[in-house]
């Protein structure tokens, strides 16, 4: 269905191996059944991007786990498109028409495994995530294909390509509040307010509990915290984080702990910062291993500890926030890149001092 004026080749960052991403020439993808060829209109960097540019285990393996990342693959998993493509029956199954605006959750399950047919298809043991996986090539280009296994959510055409592309790291970050089962009485805490985080801060606020409280080494970035709804902001840098939670809780520590760094020194400031019975969240991706007492969660707090993964069910509400103006996204987006400055966009990820989040826009060619 449609498909006039699709040119044959198109541009693409190509994931070749660590610190080896080139620009390069490709073939536009060819479409069947049930797929939708888009073109991108922007696509973000994420930092789980730039860990994987640098060599992190998670993606390129360790003594224990295999490789992630299946190179050559174009990367890119935070995106918008346009429709310009359907296969046979795409229309009647999602919806989409030709020139609409859409996105597809980050991971194409297979929809056969135990945890698809659980519903938990976040955790489907393929795990096809666009950029990483051989059968799922990513954003990074002028156009990607959506396959037929693929779930995808209509875009209102209002919503600017720029501000579209954080729809899935917010999604993550709702996913990531929802883990921490929030109650009306708590005093919630999110360490690191990068994109992530920033998205926490606007979620975990919309749970109403009785406190949010954001932690983060830079100070400008403290203060966009307070413009996505955090109630206190402190930086670890300048003052003990972890007194300062005591003295606004009676003692007790807070709640819930959100932590979205990535950096193993928050992973301890949050076991000794939350109160006893309180439920710890990890949102990241860590570029070496981190260790901890872990007595702490059993014999001393009785801890829960919840991880996180993507954002499941949490999309249209991503889109309805963003949609709405919830968020001051004129600074969260800090930087738009034309794609083929795609490492320049992950040095700024890396430094985190100067950006929040990168976006990409293609030429189109």
């Amino acid at each position: 269905m449609a498909g006039e004026g699709i040119p044959k080749t198109m541009e693409a960052i190509v994931c070749h191996g660590i610190k080896d991403y080139r620009y390069e020439v490709v073939p536009v993808p060819e479409v069947g059944p049930g797929e939708i060829l888009t073109k991108v209109l922007a696509v973000g960097i994420c930092a789980g991007d730039a860990k994987c540019y640098a060599g992190a285990m998670l993606f390129w393996g360790d003594k224990d786990r295999e490789a992630y990342c299946q190179p050559p693959i174009i990367p890119g998993h935070e995106f918008i498109c346009q429709v310009v493509k359907m296969g046979e029956g795409v229309a009647d199954k999602t919806g989409l028409q030709i020139g609409d605006n859409c996105i597809s959750e980050q991971i194409v399950p297979c929809w056969e495994c135990r945890f698809c047919k659980r519903g938990a298809y976040h955790m489907c043991i393929p795990h096809n995530i666009y950029g990483f996986r051989q059968p799922v090539p990513g954003a990074m280009a002028s156009y990607m294909k959506f396959p037929a296994n693929s779930i995808t959510h209509k875009v209102p055409k209002d919503i600017p390509a720029w501000q579209a592309a954080y729809i899935e790291p917010l999604a993550c970050s709702l996913h990531a509040v929802e883990r921490g089962d929030i109650k009306f009485a708590d005093v919630v805490v999110v360490s690191g307010c990068g994109p992530l985080g920033l998205g926490m801060v606007a979620g975990a606020k919309q749970k109403s509990p009785a406190m949010v409280i954001a932690l983060d080494m830079f100070d400008w970035k403290l203060d966009l915290a307070k413009e996505c709804g955090a109630d206190r902001v402190f930086n670890p840098s300048k003052c003990n984080v972890i007194e300062e939670v005591q003295k606004l809780t009676d003692g007790y520590g807070c709640d819930v702990y959100i932590e979205a760094t990535g950096h193993p020194s928050s992973v301890k400031q949050g076991l000794l910062m939350i109160a006893k019975l309180g439920t710890f969240v990890e949102y990241s991706v860590f570029g070496s291993e981190t260790t901890v007492d872990w007595t702490i969660i059993g014999d001393t707090k009785e801890l829960n500890i919840h991880g996180g993964h993507l954002g499941p069910g949490t999309y249209p509400k991503a889109i309805s926030m963003i949609a709405t103006n919830q968020l001051p996204m004129a600074k969260i987006i800090s930087h738009q890149l034309p794609l083929k400055d795609v490492v320049k966009g992950i040095d700024l990820v890396n430094k985190s001092s100067e950006s929040i989040k990168i976006v990409l826009i293609p030429s189109g060619k």
